[in-house]
């Protein structure tokens, strides 16, 4: 499984958590509320709806009345099909909510799990947010060294988008510094909840303890080359 469906699959079972979906009203969510998947099509989510059915992590209900559901096959038409989370799905769910390997640090796999921080415990968050952090600041390092290097070589314009890249960087780590911060007082989040971020008690530790975010986004915006 590749590191983009694995992330894929980690959203779908967590929106899911919340509640049952049919699959475009799945879709809408992951484009609205996640913002790294709106580049997502019907040829990439149904595949991975299927998979993670297949494995017993979901199952597939009627998501119509017997009338509606009569009236869509005489008009020819597929009957809405609505995606619930099995026990099994909840419990692969929490288990991969409670990692805090590398991968949770990178760019998708950290907006992702950013979305759901409200399911998770306050521990693990801040294993994932010192862990974000050090990343960028050891990719923040590399930035200035190559610029150090290359700066006398390259024309006004490239070294304003080095320095423009830097920046971004740089506020991220201001952002993750006030989010370490709060989590460390114990603080509940404050001001609107970003969209996909559940205001909810999690399961499995204390909820809150994140500063307002005033609109700022976790990572770059990656995009997909999938389309249909």
């Amino acid at each position: 499984m590749s590191r983009r469906s694995g992330i894929l699959e980690f959203a779908i079972l967590g929106l899911l958590r919340e509640s049952p979906m049919h699959g475009y009203e799945l879709r809408k969510r992951l484009n609205t509320s996640l913002g790294v998947f709106r580049a997502f099509s019907y040829g990439t989510l149904y595949p991975c709806l299927k998979t993670l059915v297949a494995n017993g992590w979901l199952i597939e209900e009627s998501g119509n009345t017997p009338e509606d559901a009569l009236t869509a096959t005489l008009a020819g038409r597929r009957a809405k099909i609505v995606y619930r989370l099995t026990a099994e799905g909840k419990e692969h769910f929490e288990e991969l909510l409670s990692q805090t390997g590398p991968d949770a640090y990178e760019d998708e796999h950290f907006a992702a799990r950013f979305a759901f921080f409200g399911q998770t415990s306050r521990d693990v968050r801040m294993r994932v947010l010192e862990g974000r952090r050090s990343r960028l600041e050891e990719r923040l390092e590399k930035m200035r060294a190559s610029l150090a290097r290359t700066r006398e070589r390259l024309d006004d314009y490239t070294l304003e988008l080095q320095r423009h890249g830097m920046e971004s960087v740089e506020r991220e780590v201001r952002w993750l510094n006030e989010l370490i911060e709060s989590e460390r007082a114990g603080r509940d989040l404050k001001g609107p909840v970003p969209d996909g971020t559940a205001r909810q008690d999690s399961t499995s530790g204390e909820s809150g303890g994140l500063p307002r975010l005033g609109g700022a986004t976790p990572g770059p915006d990656p995009s997909d080359e999938t389309t249909t």
